[in-house]
């Protein structure tokens, strides 16, 4: 649907390098399909897995948010202080100072402003004697460590992908070895068998069977349970027919 080179196409390569498939998509309602601009895979984005990351662009109308308020972080006082003794008393004499200071406030005025007051100096006094919390540092998950793997990673990834050959080298000696070893050995079934998967190249296994009706069946309790009929059908026709041959005989 969109232009793009064959690499860009591909969502799945077989560990061997040689089959390239695309198995994975995306999903949009028929009425916002002309909302996709592109689709395209990228290769080079490890996602711990043997798929390509698939990415889409759309083109979505988004509704104007609400302003909202910022959230602002309120020091908390150090009340903890409060079990000390000495930090007791001290907000103790602290706070009495202060409020003999205020005896002679004249409250009929303004309440209000006679209220600000006290609490300005409560505050005053807590925060000379007790002091505030100490924020919580959260040691983060992903350090220096963590970022050196993940480049390496991505650095042997990119290096298969320039040249995949370069790094199956190795695997393919191993292969080319014992293929050698069991030349040597004379052992013809292992060597034959060795050949015919250099030849036939990587083959995805599949594990489903077919019913009575022909329909598939991936789960493996049904598998199971499939098996279990057929070798019981198939006994009991054998042992039925040695039966009917026992028989013939003795008439």
């Amino acid at each position: 649907m969109f232009p793009h080179r064959n690499i860009h196409k591909f969502t799945w390569t077989s560990p061997d390098g040689k089959i390239h498939n695309q198995i994975d998509h995306s999903f949009i309602d028929r009425r916002r399909h002309s909302s996709v601009l592109d689709v395209r895979s990228f290769r080079a984005a490890d996602c711990d897995t043997d798929h390509y990351l698939v990415v889409a662009k759309v083109r979505e109308r988004l509704a104007v948010s609400k302003k909202t308020t910022h959230r602002v972080h309120m020091k908390r006082f150090n009340l903890k202080k409060l079990n000390e003794v000495e930090s007791k008393e001290q907000y103790r004499v602290e706070i009495s100072n202060r409020f003999t200071a205020l005896e002679n406030l004249d409250t009929e005025a303004d309440v209000n402003k006679a209220w600000e007051t006290i609490r300005e100096n409560i505050k005053i006094s807590a925060k000379e004697s007790l002091g505030y919390c100490e924020l919580k540092k959260h040691k983060p998950w992903f350090d220096d460590g963590c970022s050196k793997l993940l480049d390496q990673r991505k650095q042997a990834k990119l290096q298969w992908l320039q040249d995949p050959s370069e790094l199956n080298r190795d695997n393919l000696k191993h292969k080319i070895d014992e293929l050698a070893m069991n030349s040597k050995n004379k052992n013809i079934r292992d060597l034959y068998r060795g050949i015919n998967d250099f030849k036939r190249g990587y083959q995805p296994r599949s594990n489903l069977v077919k019913d009575e009706n022909g329909d598939l069946l991936a789960d493996s309790h049904n598998i199971l349970n499939r098996w279990k009929n057929y070798f019981s059908h198939l006994l009991f026709g054998i042992r039925k027919n040695c039966l009917i041959s026992r028989r013939n005989l003795l008439l």
